[in-house]
């Protein structure tokens, strides 16, 4: 019961760390509508969403709970505001702010990965730091994923060319609803094998039994 509350937790803080790593790479950038919505914070109140936040997590909770077999649970924030308009640069700048919370998540995963590797640890942080370095490496793969609203979309639509963009309508419109379908049918235990196989290959050993 500990670990599952800490690995709710770590999702959150996740998720977070992952919003304001977008709203700050765009702030650089010379666009400050993260700045001015709040965003650029780690008060979880400014970046929960009903849905995706709360619903997605619960229901994913519920459903292991009810098949006793645990799994990865996910879920996403409210998208950081951003204005294209501002960026310094106009040609790659979405691009780097999509990036940016992907990649801070996988930063975050290395760093406590290694410590695994090469530090002695008590048991007790040995499994909470495993948890920071799978979800993290989940969480930065789940985003990866080319439907909206997560961030891999974003990287799509910005390396995509001018004639897609009628590919780009229908995936932004019947995005929320293919996403759910990838969640529950399939694609989430896809994301959850990569993440293993990256915490794998950053910590030496296999993931500890965590669910």
């Amino acid at each position: 019961m500990v670990l599952t509350v800490f690995t709710l937790v770590i999702l959150l803080f996740s998720i977070i760390i992952h919003e304001v790593a977008h709203g700050g790479v765009a702030y650089y950038l010379g666009d400050p509508t993260a700045k001015y919505a709040g965003r650029l914070t780690l008060n979880p109140l400014k970046h929960l969403d009903l849905f995706g936040s709360v619903i997605v997590p619960l229901t994913l909770f519920l459903a292991y709970s009810l098949s006793g077999v645990m799994g990865p649970i996910v879920g996403w924030a409210k998208p950081v505001p951003i204005n294209p308009n501002n960026f310094r640069d106009k040609k790659w700048g979405e691009l780097k702010v999509s990036i940016a919370g992907p990649f801070t998540n996988f930063l975050i995963a290395v760093i406590f990965g290694l410590t695994i590797r090469f530090v002695i640890l008590p048991e007790i942080l040995f499994s909470l730091f495993s948890i920071i370095v799978l979800y993290n490496f989940l969480w930065g793969l789940f985003n990866l994923v080319p439907i909206p609203p997560l961030d891999g979309s974003h990287i799509l639509f910005s390396i995509l060319p001018y004639r897609f963009k009628k590919f780009q309508f229908a995936l932004q419109q019947y995005g929320m609803f293919i996403l759910i379908f990838f969640i529950f049918f399939g694609g989430l235990e896809v994301v959850f094998k990569g993440a293993i196989s990256l915490y794998f290959l950053t910590v030496g050993q296999s993931v500890l039994t965590l669910f």
